[in-house]
């Protein structure tokens, strides 16, 4: 029975540096850099949408590609919750190319069109977690600008109006390394009606945006 206490003894007074050199784990970092590749969601199905640029339904894009980078700065921290400031770029695009001879009803050619979305803004963020992973919700208000075209409607003056937009959301990220993080992010981008110049005005429009990819501290 001595010898198991004293063995029992002997692993615990070695064990406890040990235990005692465990460090908490690391608070969010001061900055972070996102990069991530997107798919915007544009609408599909919006007749509306369609008329401002006098397209049919089925000549609108939908889902596209694109990529979106954001700074954030985390400057006021609790126990429970950390505060961010940042903001951020983002920019897709989407094509649609029909089939040679193809037509809609059976009468009128069908067009190729393109649409592309660049939005820049400020962001407040609420981040829940330490520096080795964690959540956040973020907001911003910021502007878009949203062009859809096709070739014969050329330089189309609302195609440049910059729209007041509301962009909320959150994601997550995981420090697979000290400086690198795996990230993603999903967020709607609550965009302001255009203006009508020939053709209605492009309309009030909800987007969803996914991204994923790398953060860096």
């Amino acid at each position: 029975m001595r010898v198991r206490v004293a063995c029992l003894f002997a692993v615990l007074v070695s064990a406890a540096p040990q235990a005692l050199a465990q460090e908490p784990p690391p608070p969010i970092p001061w900055v972070v850099v996102d990069l991530h590749a997107t798919v915007p969601r544009f609408p599909s199905d919006d007749q509306q949408l369609a008329d401002s640029r006098n397209l049919n339904v089925v000549e609108l894009p939908g889902s596209g590609l694109g990529a979106q980078i954001a700074v954030h700065v985390y400057p006021l921290r609790t126990r429970i919750v950390t505060f961010g400031v940042g903001g951020e770029l983002t920019t897709g695009r989407a094509r649609q190319t029909p089939a040679p001879g193809a037509t809609i009803a059976g009468v009128v050619p069908q067009r190729a069109a393109e649409e592309h979305l660049t939005s820049l803004s400020p962001q407040l963020s609420l981040n829940f977690g330490n520096g080795s992973g964690w959540s956040y919700l973020s907001v911003g208000l910021g502007q878009t600008t949203w062009s859809l075209s096709t070739a014969d409607l050329g330089d189309y003056p609302p195609n440049s109006d910059k729209l007041k937009t509301l962009n909320y959301g959150g994601g997550a990220r995981w420090f697979i390394k000290p400086h690198v993080a795996f990230s993603f992010d999903v967020r709607f981008y609550a965009i302001s009606p255009g203006f009508a110049y020939i053709f209605p005005a492009t309309p009030r429009a909800r987007l969803l945006i996914i991204g994923a990819g790398l953060s860096l501290k």
